[in-house]
């Protein structure tokens, strides 16, 4: 979103059908009802239909084309869902002929994608590893890895311990929770702040810029462009002063990234790492709480939390699907005739439950890490040992804190919402014994020295030229992205600390 709609270049378009204008109802355009099938008589991916529960689509989609299915996307634009797991293996594992660069796309090459089309977040290319293959994909990879395995886990594990711990004081007297809007869409991106090296003081507010881009709302825009700038203002001070931090890490690389490049890369570790990292936990703790056996196994020791969540990674991966790949050659799949040119998806949840790989659904799956769910081959998530131990810790720490944490309603009554690129558990409703949660002490320490910091710079008559948290929620609105929601004094912890120096 932070780049313009790119000029198509690439192989001709061999045999594609020109794309129409989005209908009634597609998320680019509001009201009217959408019809599960288009054009061609090809099921879509978009619509109430669908979006009610994809696996039933993907059952459907199996059953009529095999491992590789022609679907519609948004504005009728045409794809190939890749179903099988070993297909979508070969696909992820060989760039040459599947490529990820966008500027393929035949719809790019016809101009048949509008300004408005909620595909371009996903498919327009950037100048990142992400849509790069071969010395560059390597250059700029190679950078990103390097600064991210700079991580021990014992660093990230403090990191989660403290924000876990401030979030769960919120709640703890209270005696109910609702752990997704209260803690798994916080827990992720105040951890990453902390990784990227920026303040403290941006975190509830990009918290709530994050999700907010990654809903596609209409104020998705404004909110990406607040994202940005709070990255820029990191990148500035941490030129002046660097850290042991990804930002820090990226700008001192040998292989010499420009300051857009840095940017952009900080950008997609941010806001991928927290969507994928806030699905994780959620699903996680949903089935914890749901399923007697499962949490009988963690608390009779038979397996540990890491092994538990491949389990969920098989059965709920965090993004149903990654668009995607664009052939580069007229090609074969899956019994598919596949052009130049044409866009693929990366079919991760219909892969993991592939009746090639799991026969049986029922069968346990803890500790096997074969499921699709990062991904394979040379773009396989660079960052999922991070969002794993940051979901492993968090889930640990909260169910340490709340030890008798439950289910608040009827477990089908819970809801779900979906897209086509994942689906989310909209809330989950808990109650425990209400309990003083004791602060963190690294909180109340960074607390205590933001305090003093701040003091030492005003006496010194000292100007930041950063926003602080508070007058970031000020001038939320006036920049078009949704406020922050307010988070409820915490006892001397950092929110607390550094929201009350900046009042007085």
């Amino acid at each position: 979103m932070t780049t313009p709609i790119p000029e198509p270049v690439g192989p001709e378009s061999v045999g594609s059908a020109p794309a129409t204008a989005p209908p009634p109802g597609c998320p680019a355009h509001a009201g009217g009802g959408i019809a599960p099938t288009g054009p061609g008589g090809l099921r879509r991916l978009y619509g109430p239909e669908a979006e009610a529960d994809p696996t039933v689509l993907y059952d459907k989609l199996r059953a009529e084309h095999g491992e590789v299915a022609p679907v519609l996307l948004h504005g009728d634009h045409p794809a190939w869902l890749v179903l099988g797991h070993g297909t979508n293996i070969t696909v992820m594992r060989t760039p040459t002929l599947f490529s990820r660069d966008s500027r393929l796309w035949n719809a790019f090459r016809n101009n048949e994608v509008p300004p408005d089309s909620p595909l371009l977040p996903v498919v327009a290319w950037q100048p990142i590893c992400v849509f790069a293959d071969g010395d560059e994909h390597r250059r700029l990879r190679g950078a990103l890895l390097d600064g991210l395995n700079g991580f021990d886990r014992r660093g990230i594990r403090r990191h989660v311990r403290r924000f876990t711990t401030d979030l769960v004081q919120v709640v703890g007297p209270t005696g109910h929770a609702e752990l997704i809007s209260q803690f798994a869409e916080h827990l992720p991106m105040l951890v990453m702040t902390k990784l990227l090296g920026m303040p403290d003081e941006y975190g509830p507010q990009l918290v709530t810029a994050a999700r907010d881009l990654m809903k596609g709302t209409e104020t998705a825009i404004a909110s990406n462009e607040y994202v940005v700038a709070g990255l820029r203002r990191t990148i500035a001070l941490k030129r002046e002063h660097p850290g042991d931090d990804l930002t820090s890490r990226l700008l001192a690389h040998p292989a010499g990234l420009t300051e857009d490049e840095v940017m952009e890369h900080l950008r997609v570790v941010l806001l991928a790492a927290n969507e994928t990292t806030v699905n994780l936990i959620a699903d996680s703790l949903k089935m914890v709480l749901t399923d007697p056996r499962f949490r009988a196994h963690l608390s009779g020791g038979q397996m540990t939390l890491g092994e538990a969540l491949d389990q969920v990674l098989w059965d709920s991966p965090p993004m149903s699907l990654v668009a995607g790949r664009w052939a580069t050659a007229d090609t074969e799949l899956g019994g598919q005739q596949i052009r130049a040119g044409d866009l693929l998806l990366l079919g991760l949840a219909a892969a993991n439950v592939d009746p090639v790989v799991r026969p049986d659904l029922a069968a346990p799956l803890y500790g096997n890490r074969s499921h699709l769910s990062f991904g394979a081959g040379p773009h396989e998530c660079p960052g999922q040992d991070i969002g794993r131990h940051v979901a492993e810790a968090g889930i640990d720490i909260l169910l340490t804190l709340l030890p008798d944490v439950r289910l608040a309603v009827p477990e089908e009554e819970l809801v779900w919402s979906s897209a086509w690129i994942s689906r989310h558990l909209t809330a989950l409703p808990v109650e425990f014994t209400a309990r003083d949660i004791e602060p963190d002490p690294l909180s109340v320490a960074e607390a205590e020295l933001a305090e003093a910091d701040a003091k030492a710079e005003a006496e010194a008559g000292v100007e930041t030229g950063l926003e602080t948290g508070a007058e970031q929620a000020k001038a939320a609105p006036e920049r078009g992205v949704p406020a922050a929601p307010t988070i409820p004094a915490q006892r001397r912890g950092w929110w607390d600390v550094l929201t009350g120096l900046f009042r007085r």
